[in-house]
Formats: structure tokens, C-alpha cells, sequence
């Protein structure tokens, strides 16, 4: 099983993001161009470990709704525990709910750092773009209101990650699942889900250590739940891949108890 593709990106913004992004994908390319000319897409490299802004800041909004275009993830982290309570690849949009627009002006929490967690493409969409295509397009209103759903039930399901290692690392598998599928990502042809999702990121999201999480995903390997991929590449198309490949098996694990997990030898 090989690693995700790279992505092509047009050399057209406008057509990537009517092509290749969730909120835009299929929509009529006059509602686009009528309120986005291709000089206002702003391409921008994000790096890693350089912060991007930080997320629900007293009194302060954002100019731009973020588009992934490549690599990634693109995580927040919350203080003082430093949990990542939020991952969006390639396809999704971050910073929705710090625009000063929709669900944006009554979305409150506390200050949360938003990084890249590896080098990825984005590309900045003004604020008054995303306001014109709310008020004339009711297909991006539904759209731009799952996505600030889908932000609600990854930290649902991230709730559910017991002191059960099994069931804490499966509840983000599950959250991931959930996210893609729903913003028609993923899976493959062959029903496979892939995620680009170091160690480090599910021990910070599922509050284990690195030596617990990479036990579980051991065993999890085992039971032909997920496949690893760990590329020696440090390119950008080099990762560490998760494969899930029982996607319904993963689910018993994420809805399980302490006696139903076979694979994991510590009770």
C-alpha cells in the first residue's frame, strides 16, 4: 500500500479551489469569480513549529479563512495541556471559526495555538469573499455550517478517549474517519482510510505517552486494524502513515470495553 499522492495544484487558484476544497468544490465558477479574482488568493507556505495565529484571542478576528492546498497536518493545540483538539489536511479549511462572520461571531472558547505540524500549502480567502458566497449561495451555507460541526464532533469524540489506551487512540481514529468522510476526502477505492499522523500527535491528542501509543498502534497492527507506513523521507511527500483498513473493527475498539480488546495485554 503506498503513501497518499502529492497533490497537483492547478496553476489557476480559482480552479483548485472549485475543484480540490470542500466549501468551494462544484460550485458554479461565475459565484466564485464574481466576488474572487485569482490576484486576491493569497498562496502562502506555512512551517513547523512557527505558529499561525492563536485561536479564540479576546476582541480579535481574522482577515482570511485558511484553504489547505498540501501537506499538513495543520493542528491546534489547547493550554495548559498542550492537546491538539484539532487536525485539517489537505481538502479542509481552518479559521472559520475565527472570522467575524456566520457562527464565527457568537464561537467563543479559550486561547488556542494554530501551527503547521509539518510544511503545508495554503491559501488565504478574504473575509468578504466568504461573506459574499454566504449571502448568495445556499449550498455554502450548509457547507460552511458542517464545518463548524465537524469542529464540534472531533472534540466530541476526543471526550470519549478514556485512560483505556486502545479506546483513546481509537476514539481519534474515529474522529478523523468521521471528518474526512463527511468532507468527501476519504476513503480510497478500496474503502482505506489514510492519515499522515506522527506518533506525537496522537499522544498529545489522546493524553498517552509515546511508548503507550506506540504499543497500541502495534497491536493494532496485529489485529489488521490499521497498517504503518513510516517513511524514512523527511521530503514532503516522506510521513508517518496510518492506514486504516477496518474501519468497522476500529469502531468496536472505539465503543469497547476493558475486557473486549483481546490484543492488549495490560487490564
Amino acid at each position: 500500500m503506498t503513501k497518499r499522492a502529492k497533490r497537483s495544484t492547478p496553476s489557476d487558484p480559482l480552479s483548485w479551489l472549485t475543484q480540490g476544497n470542500f466549501l468551494f468544490k462544484g460550485l458554479d465558477p461565475s459565484l466564485v469569480m464574481a466576488c474572487l479574482s485569482p490576484e486576491q488568493v493569497i498562496r502562502e507556505k506555512l512551517f513547523s513549529n512557527r505558529p499561525i495565529y492563536t485561536a479564540f484571542r479576546p476582541g480579535s478576528s481574522l482577515e482570511y479563512l485558511y484553504v489547505v492546498l498540501d501537506g499538513g497536518p495543520v493542528i491546534t493545540r489547547s493550554a495548559p495541556l498542550d492537546r491538539v483538539v484539532s487536525l485539517t489536511y489537505p481538502g479542509g479549511c481552518f479559521g472559520m471559526r475565527n472570522l467575524d462572520i456566520g457562527y464565527g461571531q457568537v464561537c467563543r472558547a479559550f486561547p488556542s495555538l494554530v501551527e503547521a505540524y509539518k510544511t503545508t500549502d495554503v491559501a488565504k480567502i478574504p473575509v468578504q469573499t466568504i461573506q459574499h458566497l454566504l449571502d448568495n449561495s445556499q449550498e455554502v451555507r450548509d457547507r460552511y455550517g458542517l464545518l463548524f460541526e465537524l469542529r464540534e464532533k472531533f472534540q466530541y469524540h476526543l471526550l470519549n478517549c478514556s485512560t483505556y489506551p486502545p479506546q483513546a487512540v481509537a476514539a481519534l481514529l474515529r474522529a478523523l474517519i468521521y471528518q474526512e468522510r463527511s468532507l468527501g476526502n476519504q476513503p480510497d477505492s478500496n474503502g482505506t482510510y489514510l492519515f499522515d499522523l506522527p506518533i506525537d500527535i496522537i499522544a498529545r491528542a489522546s493524553q498517552l505517552n509515546h511508548r503507550t501509543v506506540e504499543q497500541v498502534l502495534k497491536g493494532m497492527g496485529q489485529a489488521k486494524l490499521i497498517k504503518i507506513d513510516k517513511s524514512s523521507d523527511k521530503s514532503s511527500e516522506g510521513g508517518d502513515w496510518v492506514h486504516v483498513i477496518d474501519p468497522e473493527g476500529l469502531k468496536e475498539v472505539y465503543g469497547s470495553t476493558r475486557d473486549k480488546v483481546s490484543w492488549w495485554p495490560l487490564r
